[in-house]
Order: C-alpha cells, then structure tokens, then sequence
C-alpha cells in the first residue's frame, strides 16, 4: 500500500487536498549526488546496471522529495534494442553512427525479444521498488516513436529535424513502416514495466511540435495513440508533446489519463483546448527555477491557481536544467505541499 498515492489519485480525477508535484528528469544533473556517479559510470553503464539506475531514481525522493519518482533510463534503450547503434556521451548527446535513411535500412531493424534486451530495464524497476518501500509510486516512460524516429534517421539531436521529416515526406512507406516497428517495441516494453512494477507511464514527444498539425496527425499522433490504447487497461498513462498544443483536443479523446503541457500554453488555454475534465500536467518553464526563491513560490502558487488544484500535476514544462541549484528545486516542490486554497 502507497503511503502516498496523491499523483495516482490525481489521475484518476479524483478531488484532492492539494495537487501532486514532480519534476521530468528530477533524477539528474542537477544533483550532486548524480554527478558524482556520472563522474564513476558512462552514460549507459549507469542506464543497464539496475543497482544504478535504482540508487539515481532514489536520490530525489531522499533530496526534493517529490510525490512519485521516475525510473532512471532514457528513451534510446529502444533502439538499442532493435539493433540501431546509438552512441551517448555527456555534453554531447546522442550520435547515430550510420543513421537510417533507406527502406532496405528499415527492414534490418527489427522488433526485439524485450526480455533479452531490455532485461536489465525491468530488474532496475523491481530493485527501485524495494529502495522505495511504498513511499511514492513510481513512473516509468518511453520516447514516443516519433521523437525515436527523429534520432534514429537525422542521426544526432537537431533544432529543426528537417533530415528525418524529409524521410517522411519523400519515403512515405518507409517511414511508416519503422515508425510501427517503433511502436510494437515500445508496447512490448512498456507493457513489462507495468508488469515489473511501474504504478503509471509518461510518454515522451519530445520533437512532436517540429511537425505541423496535420503532418503529427499522420506521423506522431497515430502511433502514440496505440501504444495508450494498448495499456490503457493496464495502468495510467500521461502523454506530454513539447510544443503539441495544437493537439491537445485530439489528445483529450484518447485513453490517456493525463496530458503534459509545456510552458507555451497558458493554463487556461490548456483547459480549453483539453476540453476542461482530463488531468493536465505542468507547465513550469524549467529557466524559471533560476528566479529568486520568493518568487518561484509565489509564481508555483498562481499557477496551481489557474489550473485548479483538481484535475491537475504539478511539474515542469519540460526536463529540469542542470544549473538550477538544489535549493531551488526543493523550493518547487515545498510551493505545492505548502499550497492552501
């Protein structure tokens, strides 16, 4: 039994005494502690050795103390495990050695045994279930297939992806077809999280606001939208789209529990486009948490005001940065449990 369950609570629309809080990539570089085992461990030595990945979800539970802790991974395990070589080093971010720009490319990537490959992803859930003792739930994630597309045909991060959308739009069939076996991977992996322990899951569309509308509605949105359908009956699930404000009509009609909104859409526009009852989650702009620390509990305050303390998460508008000081974090969280209507 949770001895806090108020993010569950909040998804399932129940009224509250106060909103939940967390913070996407809270277990990260902007904790000492995280540092100091980067500086021991590489990138993915840290995400594929449970004990790790375990100790780094902890760390923000013992230091900001948030309502529910997400697992310590990232969203490239999955192609990893479909056979796409992908490179990951601090301060440069994922390389894509020979990224994928033929149809003859998308038949060698394949749909994995996730057991096989993506073992050690369940062990660090089972193990960070035992360090976390029913304190807070825990939140698994995966990249939306778009957003893994988006890395695995442009080959690095970019501000535009204009190499992965030009594959949409001149290789059609191609595109579709890894953007499925995308998706199929991603429903067998986060269907055995679930089943390894994770209390709800957050799926990530990091690059969905590079496409216009009606381009996610042919190659974001779909794919996503399978993969709610296919755990919908299992667990609760949050998608968050960077940028898709556009979308969060169509997004309030699927399963989905939650919807994530960036720092772009005031809260009133996000009820409204949402259609005013599914939960929303955010919207925080991660540069803000540099404000004085008066002022950053005072804007959380007004915040909360304009959502509403129901229906509602408390979050940033995307990941925490790395120079926000530790003080400033907890500051955020204490905002919200310091929240009085």
């Amino acid at each position: 039994m949770l001895k806090n369950d108020l993010f569950l609570r909040a998804l399932n629309n129940e009224s509250v005494e106060r909103p939940p809080v967390w913070m996407m990539r809270q277990a990260g570089r902007y904790l000492p502690e995280f540092r100091a085992l980067r500086d021991k461990y590489d990138f993915f030595t840290r995400c594929e050795t449970p004990e790790l990945a375990a100790e780094i979800t902890v760390q923000p539970i013992r230091i900001v103390q948030p309502d529910a802790a997400i697992l310590f991974s990232d969203i490239l395990v999955v192609p990893r495990a479909m056979g796409i070589h992908v490179e990951l080093k601090d301060n440069l971010g994922p390389i894509i050695p020979d990224p994928i720009r033929t149809m003859e490319q998308v038949n060698q990537v394949f749909v994995p045994d996730v057991h096989e490959t993506l073992g050690y992803v369940f062990d660090a859930i089972k193990l960070t279930k035992e360090m976390l003792n029913d304190e807070v739930p825990l939140i698994g994630f995966a990249g939306s297939p778009w957003t893994i597309f988006c890395y695995a045909v442009e080959g690095k991060g970019s501000k535009s992806f204009d190499t992965a959308k030009g594959f949409c739009f001149s290789n059609p069939v191609a595109a579709h077809t890894l953007l499925q076996k995308i998706t199929d991977t991603t429903i067998l992996y986060l269907k055995e999280k679930v089943k390894a322990g994770c209390n709800a899951i957050q799926i990530f569309d990091s690059w969905g606001g590079m496409l216009s509308p009606v381009d996610y509605n042919e190659f974001s949105w779909p794919y996503i939208n399978q993969i709610v359908d296919a755990l919908a009956e299992d667990t609760k699930v949050i998608v968050f789209g960077k940028g898709c404000w556009f979308a969060l009509n169509e997004m309030s009609k699927s399963k989905a529990s939650a919807l994530g909104v960036d720092w772009t859409c005031s809260p009133r526009n996000a009820r409204y486009l949402s259609g005013g009852k599914i939960t929303l989650q955010g919207n925080f702009d991660p540069s803000r948490l540099l404000s004085p620390i008066p002022t950053i509990k005072k804007m959380v305050h007004e915040m909360i005001d304009e959502f509403g303390k129901d229906n509602y998460i408390v979050n940033l508008g995307h990941g925490i940065l790395p120079n926000i000081p530790v003080d400033h974090a907890k500051a955020f969280i204490e905002a919200v449990k310091e929240y009085q209507k």
